[in-house]
């Protein structure tokens, strides 16, 4: 009978990337990819602003299916966007599961600043202008 040394116990090959199973902080991180964002300090600069821009569009895409009515080319759309949104959003589930620290808060932080521009009511209180002499509001 031949056997492989180089076989683990449930008959895996043993793995050189160490998964975490706690929330660490270090730039020495794998999101997505082996490798990815490596060791370099830029790379996981980088990954992080992807991260926070993904949870960003979540948002949006969820304010902007929640303002359309129904019809029937507007239902295409809207399953589309929801397509869209769904992959976004596991993305950045299997991004927060690296454990890495800095990624859980980019995805927050992107989650946060979306729904404050895009889900609460911020930027149509921005649009809206008072006039003082009439009293009238109108927006914009």
């Amino acid at each position: 009978m031949m056997t492989n040394s180089s076989m683990t116990m449930t008959g895996s090959p043993p793995s050189s990337t160490k998964m975490h199973m706690t929330f660490y902080w270090s730039k020495n991180a794998t999101v997505f990819f082996t490798g990815f964002p490596g060791t370099t300090t830029g790379l996981y600069i980088l990954c992080l602003v992807f991260i926070f821009v993904m949870s960003l569009l979540v948002e949006l895409l969820s304010s902007l299916s929640r303002h359309r009515r129904m019809k029937l080319s507007s239902s295409l759309i809207r399953t589309l966007i929801y397509g869209v949104r769904m992959g976004l959003m596991f993305l950045v589930m299997l991004a927060t599961m690296s454990f890495n620290v800095g990624v859980l808060l980019a995805a927050v932080a992107g989650h946060t600043m979306g729904f404050y521009f895009f889900g609460s009511s911020a930027l149509t209180a921005l649009d809206t202008k008072h006039d003082i002499g009439t009293g009238s509001t109108e927006i914009c």
